[in-house]
């Protein structure tokens, strides 16, 4: 990798939909949710260090989550730690690191990626993303990872490619015809019988110059309140000029606001295996060792009858948990919260909105 190559981590988001075990106090980011060994936030920033510069690695999160971060990797120079004073989604904190690592670096190339996710097969990641990040470096695109699907998964973002019926086999860059977030079962399974369509990974790679001149062409409203980054960004009057900033910023994500607006997209198909792990029932797609009924246990204080498909998650190692009858459901212990619910991501998340309400602050 060259010494202008970065990568930026997404580490501020609040995991809300696997909760109980993700909290807004401590959320999947910071946890070992799929039983890896290390948490999440970890594996990410160690997979990049052998391939980025451990003094170009950046990551992003919200204030609350600082000394998280910190404890996590406490190796972390301060200067490659940026703190947005709330969560406004991936738009506000790429365009953030985007403007620091212009001023840093004006020919920085941005490797952007979120810190939760499960990531197989060291030696096609590394490659995938070398191969990526320097076809952004020679090139004016915004490159996103494309993961060829195996199932119609109405949980991921879906991209089409030029090229036609076989462009699923094609090897390198290709430009992208569109983008479209989280069909439904049937529509996801027309996309793949296309083979024109990719999963969205949600991990991109461009020059900070390209990606800045397309948030201000497509996404003015937030590219507009850094007015004055030139001035602010990497200055004692950072902190103050980001908390003014944040106070007018929408909500957006990178997808909508840019990605699927843009003329520039281009997509790397990668080899490796890959799992967002943002559900329930996205880490029961990922997990290979399951028991005959296919079912899935954290614990060995188990006992379980006529039970299918369901996923055990307990963090009070010591309690017997015994169920009887589930076929496709949730049943997650965390000592202070216990989630029984079908797994289905739409209807847990109607379900846990509700812990919204007054009276559950302490569960959030």
């Amino acid at each position: 990798m060259n010494n202008n190559h970065y990568c930026v981590i997404m580490a501020g988001g609040s995991g809300s939909r696997l909760w109980p075990a993700s909290t807004t106090s401590c959320p999947k980011q910071f946890m070992d949710i799929a039983d890896i060994g290390k948490t999440s936030l970890r594996d990410t920033y160690d997979r990049f260090s052998t391939i980025i510069p451990k003094d170009n690695i950046i990551i992003v999160t919200v204030q609350k989550y600082r000394d998280l971060v910190m404890q996590e990797i406490p190796e972390l120079d301060g200067k490659n730690l940026l703190v947005e004073p709330y969560a406004r989604d991936t738009a506000p904190c790429i365009a953030y690191s985007a403007y620091a690592l212009y001023k840093r670096d004006p020919d920085a190339t941005m490797i952007v990626t979120p810190a939760d996710h499960l990531i197989e097969d060291d030696d096609n990641f590394r490659d995938a993303i070398c191969k990526a990040a320097e076809f952004a470096s020679a090139n004016d695109v915004l490159m996103t990872l494309g993961i060829t699907p195996t199932r119609p998964d109405p949980n991921f973002g879906y991209i089409q490619v030029t090229g036609g019926s076989a462009a699923d086999r094609k090897e390198g860059a290709i430009k992208v015809k569109t983008f479209t977030e989280k069909p439904d079962v049937s529509l996801a399974k027309v996309f793949i019988d296309s083979g024109e369509f990719f999963w969205n990974s949600g991990i991109f790679a461009w020059k900070a110059s390209t990606i800045i001149s397309e948030l201000e062409k497509h996404l003015p409203e937030v590219a507009g309140i850094f007015s004055g980054w030139e001035h602010a960004i990497g200055t004692p009057m950072e902190e103050g000029f980001i908390s003014r900033a944040y106070t007018d910023c929408i909500r957006i994500s990178i997808d909508y606001g840019v990605m699927e607006k843009t003329d520039k997209a281009w997509l790397y198909p990668a080899k490796f295996r890959w799992s967002d792990i943002g559900t329930w029932e996205s880490l029961y797609g990922c997990i290979g060792e399951k028991d005959m009924n296919g079912n899935i246990y954290n614990t060995s204080k188990a006992l379980t009858e006529d039970c299918q498909n369901t996923i055990l998650y307990s963090q009070t190692k010591d309690k017997l948990i015994a169920i009887k009858g589930l076929d496709n459901y949730v049943v997650i212990d965390t000592g202070e919260a216990l989630l029984i619910c079908p797994k289905d991501d739409r209807k847990l998340k109607e379900f846990t909105a509700r812990l919204s309400m007054p009276g559950f602050e302490k569960y959030r």
